[in-house]
């Protein structure tokens, strides 16, 4: 790493650094408050990423008007800004200020699936607080396994790394997690994947996700046919009424083998990417739009961000 390398690693851990210490030394509703503010002013300045979003909301509601897919991707930024506030908490909070903000729904499907003694799979998307929902279940006595892409500044890393695994997880390189995956589930261990972002062709299979077809990993299908794993849903979104999240774990999806796993895996795969897409539906404002979900294309089709009605999407 040249000096420059040290320099940028430097600033921007002393940015991170002072925002979640500065955050997290507040009382959570300021916190809060400010996260949201900082999801605001990120809106307002962040005009490609607003872009990205706006293309995704056309291409997933192509109905919706434009004023409420302004609403949902304000939405979007505001979850962000609120995860920014819960999340600079986390290094003090206790199982008992978790539970004050967090009502847990259906922990009785995971210890089920944890008393079969084959291991357990959650998934989950980027939708409401989701590093809260590790976090928290570990907090409650179920500490589990996790795959985590590694943030390019060790230093910014090391902070993520020691928030998350405070009561007990463990989180494993997505670079070179087959084989810890497999050991931690055939040990009956608990492993959480998050499934709903854009995935490189070669670890992926095409499903359909908002009816159009979307790159994802068909990581979590193989595991769960060569494992027998049980697998579970996991979401956390940000319940209004309640003023609280909902952590919410469902029951087991039903895995089924036809002998022919390549067919199983896109089937799988497409049926977790409708649960996911279920859970999107009921709280849009919630999800990560700003991601570009449909970059990669099946061969012969053209790339959805080249351009929009507004003008150019750059890479």
């Amino acid at each position: 790493m040249g000096k420059h390398g040290k320099v940028q690693t430097a600033l921007e851990y002393v940015a991170a650094r002072s925002i979640l210490t500065g955050l997290g030394l507040l009382p959570r509703p300021v916190a809060v408050a400010l996260g949201l503010g900082i999801g605001r002013i990120a809106y307002t300045f962040g005009g490609r990423l607003r872009r990205t979003g706006a293309r995704n909301l056309k291409l997933a509601f192509p109905d919706m008007s434009e004023k409420e897919s302004a609403g949902i991707l304000r939405g979007c930024f505001a979850n962000l800004g609120r995860l920014l506030g819960e999340f600079s908490r986390l290094p003090r909070a206790t199982p008992d200020d978790l539970r004050r903000i967090i009502d847990c729904e259906g922990i009785e499907n995971l210890e089920a699936a944890r008393s079969a003694g084959r291991g357990v799979i959650l998934f989950t998307g980027h939708l409401g607080a989701w590093e809260l929902s590790s976090f928290a279940l570990s907090a409650f006595g179920y500490p589990m396994s996790f795959l985590a892409r590694r943030i390019d500044n060790p230093k910014v890393e090391q902070i993520i790394e020691e928030t998350r695994t405070r009561f007990g997880n463990r989180s494993i390189d997505k670079r070179s997690a087959a084989r810890p995956i497999l050991r931690t589930l055939r040990a009956g261990g608990t492993v959480g994947i998050l499934v709903d972002l854009n995935t490189h062709p070669h670890e992926a299979v095409f499903v359909d996700f908002f009816g159009i077809p979307a790159s994802t990993t068909s990581g979590l299908a193989t595991l769960a046919l060569r494992t027998g794993a049980e697998v579970l849903p996991v979401f956390i979104p940000w319940d209004k009424e309640r003023r609280r999240f909902v952590l919410s774990v469902d029951p087991p999806l039903k895995i089924e083998r036809t002998g022919d796993e390549a067919e199983d895996i896109n089937r799988l795969t497409a049926l977790f990417t409708s649960t996911i897409e279920s859970y999107v539906r009921r709280f849009p404002g919630q999800w990560l739009w700003i991601h570009r979900r449909w970059n990669t294309r099946p061969a012969g089709e053209a790339n959805f961000y080249a351009s929009t009605p507004s003008g150019p999407l750059k890479q």
